[in-house]
């Protein structure tokens, strides 16, 4: 799951009040994408799929401060069974690699979150246009707590906020072994590829 916590006003807000400055918004899982992409190194990495990997599971409350948006914050929550390979694998691999990475490389039944909690933001806009913000927190992975820096084009409407973007991550930070295959030729490169595209209703 995915948990981010806050909120944005943009109708209504008297300058000066902290209740009126702040909106909450409740992610919204099956109006967003939530995806990883993995990718094939090695002597036969031409021949190996990059696989593209689904985050079915996430949830998340998100914290946006109209008067002060760079006190905004965020917790993610995801549930770490939940990711499964999408797009184009053979049917004949697509077991084989689900497998291995929830018991090889993710071990869901032993961390059964992921979860990123921001820390700090900095936050800029142009005109009336999108916020372009950089939440600086902590990303929890595979047991390991580490710095994260996650950047994002956000949308605030009067009901609901999208945000999108895309940030990577090194499995070895997180103390993950990279998985191999065909006797060590094909291995899954160090870096993983985030992107995300979520749409959160504002809370009631």
């Amino acid at each position: 799951m995915i948990d981010v916590s806050g909120g944005l006003s943009v109708h209504g807000v008297t300058e000066g009040s902290s209740v009126e400055s702040k909106t909450g918004f409740a992610i919204d899982n099956r109006m967003s994408r939530f995806t990883v992409q993995a990718f094939a190194g090695g002597l036969l990495s031409a021949l190996a799929h990059n696989p593209l990997i689904a985050i079915r599971e996430f949830s998340g409350d998100i914290c946006f401060e109209a008067d002060s948006p760079e006190r905004s914050s965020v917790v993610v929550r995801v549930n770490a069974a939940s990711l499964e390979v999408s797009g184009n694998v053979n049917d004949r691999d697509r077991p084989e690699i689900n497998r291995a990475m929830q018991e090889d490389v993710l071990e869901s039944d032993r961390f059964a979150d992921i979860v990123f909690e921001s820390k700090s933001a900095t936050v800029n806009r142009s005109g009336q246009g999108p916020f372009f913000v950089n939440l600086n927190g902590e990303l929890t992975l595979h047991g390991v707590t580490r710095p994260l820096s996650l950047p994002a084009t956000v949308m605030v409407m009067e009901d609901s906020l999208r945000a999108n973007g895309t940030f990577s991550v090194k499995q070895t930070d997180y103390d993950i072994h990279l998985v191999t295959a065909v006797a060590g030729s094909v291995k899954v490169k160090d870096e993983l590829k985030f992107s995300f595209d979520i749409l959160a209703r504002k809370k009631t």
